[in-house]
């Protein structure tokens, strides 16, 4: 199973547009000099120790092999009760070894950055090659990967001082008790992260990206008296990305707290969900949740080299409605789930996975592509220099139709509008999936009749898609703050789609 969280219930209106150059960011040469200085220099290393590293795996046959070097400083702030009752700050360092064989790989890390550590790493993955003995191999020619400047090249925990974060968590749960006096409790976090990796590869290639991310959460909960007895609703907002924390002004904190206090007062007039096989309108956004589990994983490299995937064997073939245009984008500047280069040093692509309801390709890390005698779509990704990358979406988003998001609601007869999800997961072998709506309301004759709480929409991915019937022109991203979950490694991600009707859904409801 794979898993999509958290919280956010807000969109950023905000146009899709790729992008390769930015000028604030730092060129590719700055970024490759500050990971040196970060992660070879301190510790007596040249690209001369990385090479000969690299040499003692690939001379024993190797089909590939890697060293991922990751510095991470890491900081949290978090209010409940009004105070800011824990903060947090750690750094981790280490590096990463890699040999590939075949479809094997062996793996080894450690957080002790040494030549004789590297070594002992080489020697120890290098046993995973077919040849039996040592052979004479020629060291590469060094250059520099080719890659994107999407964000700037900061430290976002030093772009604003402590007590100020203090001040701004404070301010969120003011705003927000002040919004309603049925807000009886709020709960809010700031997060901070200063991530510089380089990446030496056997060819000789060498990759590095600075990484900046932050994220902004609220949870509120309000509480009031239904029919002579107390009931208490949550509601979340929050967002990010990759910029410093004046990102978070005051219209941006408010929009945070509008949205966490909307969901939670909406919530206490929700009634039971009803059950059965329904139209359901999916909301622009974060509901992208369900195109990122139920088709997004799907959609990974290693699930189809394996034919696991419900999409295996399917590339030319129709898998969605018309209209159905679905990619996966590492190339929006700023975005949560942008970067540079992916965690093998290569260059984050626009990918088009599916286009018009046909599919058009799948996304891939180095090993799977060149299983599949396809090239890497940067999306070769790793939780941390002590995980083994894999293919992985970056931010997964669906492109807007001609409808306008009311004329889709209005086309319900009886049926879900789901504009807010709290999460999901899916099978890959299957298909199936499942996602709680955390905010949704029930329609009947187009109009949006009351909220409603307790519904579960259950499906297969590859039949929901072509079950598309109106696509609205409100395509939007996720506000920020989405972590996926796949083999026990968590990576940032973004999602996004229009709102959408889907025809015969099955939703699992209390009523």
């Amino acid at each position: 199973m794979t898993s999509l969280r958290p919280s956010p219930a807000s969109a950023l209106n905000a146009s899709i547009t790729s992008s390769t150059v930015r000028p604030t960011a730092a060129s590719t040469s700055e970024r490759l000099e500050i990971a040196q200085k970060l992660l070879l220099a301190p510790f007596g290393l040249t690209e001369a120790h990385l090479s000969r590293a690299l040499g003692e795996i690939t001379s024993h046959g190797a089909d590939d092999a890697d060293l991922y070097f990751q510095y991470t400083r890491s900081e949290g702030w978090s209010l409940e009760e009004g105070i800011v009752k824990t903060g947090s700050f750690s750094i981790d360092q280490g590096v990463g070894v890699r040999a590939v064989s075949g479809e094997k790989t062996a793996f080894a890390y450690s957080d002790d950055i040494s030549d004789a550590s590297l070594l002992d790493a080489a020697r120890t993955v290098r046993s995973i090659s077919a040849a039996s003995k040592a052979g004479r191999v020629k060291t590469p020619s060094r250059k520099v990967a080719s890659s994107r400047s999407l964000y700037e090249g900061l430290d976002p925990i030093a772009t604003l001082g402590s007590t100020a974060k203090v001040k701004l968590l404070e301010k969120v749960e003011k705003l927000a008790k002040a919004k309603d006096p049925r807000i009886v409790q709020v709960m809010a976090g700031l997060a901070s992260e200063y991530d510089v990796v380089l990446v030496a590869r056997a060819d000789g290639t060498l990759a590095a990206d600075v990484r900046p991310l932050v994220r902004l959460s609220v949870t509120v909960i309000a509480e009031a008296k239904v029919a002579g007895a107390v009931r208490r609703e949550m509601g979340s907002g929050g967002g990010g990305g990759r910029f410093g924390l004046a990102y978070f002004d005051d219209a941006q904190i408010g929009q945070y707290v509008d949205d966490a206090v909307k969901a939670a007062l909406t919530n206490l007039e929700a009634r039971p969900a009803p059950a059965g096989e329904m139209t359901v309108v999916l909301g622009s956004g974060w509901p992208g949740i369900l195109l990122h589990e139920a088709i997004g994983h799907g959609l990974e490299g290693d699930f189809n080299r394996k034919g696991s995937s419900a999409f295996a064997g399917k590339i030319g073939q129709r898998v969605a409605a018309r209209g159905v245009t679905v990619l996966d984008d590492g190339t929006i500047a700023d975005r949560r789930g942008s970067l540079n280069v992916d965690d093998e040093g290569h260059a984050s692509q626009r990918n088009v996975l599916i286009e018009d309801g046909i599919l058009k390709g799948y996304i891939q890390d180095s090993l799977n592509a060149r299983l599949m005698g396809v090239k890497p779509t940067g999306n070769g990704r790793r939780e941390s220099y002590a995980h083994v990358p894999m293919p992985r979406m970056t931010n997964t988003y669906m492109l807007g139709g001609d409808k306008q998001p009311e004329e889709i609601v209005a086309s319900i007869k009886k049926g879900l509008y789901a504009t807010n999800f709290g999460g999901g997961q899916v099978d890959i072998t299957s298909g199936k999936f499942v996602f709680s709506a955390s905010e949704a309301f029930w329609v009947e004759n187009g109009k949006i009749l009351y909220p409603v709480k307790g519904a579960t929409i259950v499906g297969s991915g590859p039949e929901c898609l072509k079950k598309v019937s109106m696509i609205a022109n409100d395509m939007a991203l996720d506000s920020g703050v989405g972590t996926c979950g796949k083999e026990g490694q968590s990576v940032p991600v973004g999602v996004g789609q229009p709102t959408l009707r889907i025809d015969g859904l099955t939703v699992g409801g209390t009523a």
